[in-house]
């Protein structure tokens, strides 16, 4: 087996770029099973995608030239996601990275340890990570090798939140967001704010708020009863998503973070919310990717408008208590790829070895054959015994002996070392030397 990681996120693409790729959840099942019927290599496949990052994880039939499925598996990858997204194959090829085998399950658990965050250690990701497995789980593009893999991933990731310092000091995209406030506000008590979405993001920023003071809360959300939910809470109001223009002009903070594939907020829905604000400045912080505010809105006077990338500042300062933990965690996941590692070749040496136990099986029941008839037809049945004994082994020793030979024929000698090895021989033919001489001895 074969595994493979290619990806974009933060680092190596701005969201401009992010937004093109990203997938929405509703259709992430088709997606799924279209990617695992359009490739031929790929066996098994998932997809994560977030604010930060979309990243595909497959398993694929390795060929004898490794090199060339690994490069032919990563283009035919790049080409598909250049082809389902609409975008310039070029354009990912720059903002892409792609990692095999080792390198691969390194790069997951790095990211499911929070390690290749925008925040380093932020803990959303694990979850976010769970569910991108479930989802491939469910759609049946996952079986025994990633399944495997996810969960070694799992318990290396949890690994790390235990026996490091990784998760401490609350530091994340929704606590950089409210930092950012807190700089514009100096008394958020005397704010309210707009919370557009309810999803996990969205609940840490309300958190956050309510640990900074603030006092007016309201949650907008496409399903009323999610918004509710999470309302309650933190004592705040509940709105649908389409009265969200009627409510901005309240809203002095707005965060947005939901899986819109198209803007939310337009920019003449704000316009018309800053009239009736006499114009009174509004924070605002798109965490979603794709964007729910749309771009022009921060071209607008007194709209303070942030994306992800723009928190990149505030969350590096946040992080360096964190740095240490990192090195920790770092030991955590090399370790834990060994120990993928060496399963994955433990497992392929199990299918190995059932293979060979297969063929010797199908070379007895060829020879036993053989051997019935003999016997059938009154054959001495101490000649049959030793005819079937004589017939087995060569059979057996045929294909490795004449391999031996041509191995032998182009200097490949390391063959036959590990033949010795394999079978024992060299101690075999200690203890036949060993006997001979006790013979020699004794007459």
């Amino acid at each position: 087996m074969g595994i493979i990681a290619l990806g974009i996120n933060h680092k190596t693409a701005p969201v401009a770029v992010r937004e093109k790729v990203s997938f929405d959840p509703a259709t992430m099942p088709d997606v799924l099973q279209q990617l695992l019927q359009t490739l031929t290599p790929v066996t098994e496949v998932s997809i994560l995608s977030t604010c930060n990052r979309t990243e595909i994880y497959c398993s694929y039939k390795q060929a004898d030239d490794d090199t060339e499925i690994h490069t032919y598996t990563g283009q035919i990858l790049l080409s598909w996601l250049s082809q389902h997204h609409g975008v310039d194959e070029r354009v990912l090829s720059d903002s892409s990275y792609i990692y095999h085998d080792d390198d691969a399950v390194r790069h997951m658990m790095r990211v499911a340890s929070g390690l290749d965050s925008l925040v380093l250690g932020e803990p959303q990701i694990l979850g976010q990570f769970k569910s991108a497995f479930a989802v491939s789980q469910e759609a049946g593009t996952t079986g025994s090798q990633l399944g495997r893999l996810f969960r070694q991933t799992f318990n290396v990731a949890k690994e790390v939140r235990t026996n490091t310092a990784i998760g401490q000091n609350p530091v994340s995209v929704a606590f950089a967001a409210v930092s950012m406030a807190k700089h514009i506000f100096t008394d958020l008590s005397k704010s309210t704010a707009l919370l557009i979405g309810a999803g996990e993001t969205i609940d840490l920023v309300a958190k956050h708020l309510k640990d900074a003071g603030i006092k007016q809360i309201i949650v907008a959300n496409r399903t009323l009863a999610r918004a509710q939910k999470l309302a309650e809470q933190f004592h705040a109001e509940a709105v649908l998503l389409e009265d969200i223009a009627q409510e901005l002009p309240r809203a002095d903070i707005v965060i947005s973070s939901t899986a819109s594939p198209l803007p939310i907020l337009g920019k003449g829905t704000v316009e018309r919310a800053l009239k009736k604000r006499r114009h009174s400045p509004m924070f605002m912080v798109d965490i979603a990717v794709p964007r729910d505010i749309e771009e022009e809105v921060g071209d607008l006077n007194d709209v303070f408008l942030y994306t992800v990338d723009d928190l990149k500042d505030i969350i590096e300062e946040n992080v360096k208590s964190r740095q240490d933990a990192a090195k920790q965690a770092e030991q955590l996941i090399i370790s834990g790829v060994e120990r993928f590692m060496r399963e994955l070749r433990s497992l392929d040496v199990v299918s190995t070895v059932i293979s060979m136990r297969s063929q010797v099986e199908k070379l007895k029941e060829a020879c036993l054959v053989k051997a019935r008839k003999q016997l059938e037809n009154g054959d001495d049945p101490a000649r049959v015994l030793q005819i079937f004994a004589h017939t087995y082994t060569n059979k057996i020793l045929h294909t490795p002996t004449k391999q031996m030979r041509k191995a032998g024929a182009e200097g490949q000698l390391e063959i036959m070392d590990w033949a010795e090895e394999l079978f024992q021989l060299s101690s075999n033919t200690e203890d036949s030397l060993t006997e001979n001489n006790e013979k020699n001895k004794l007459e």
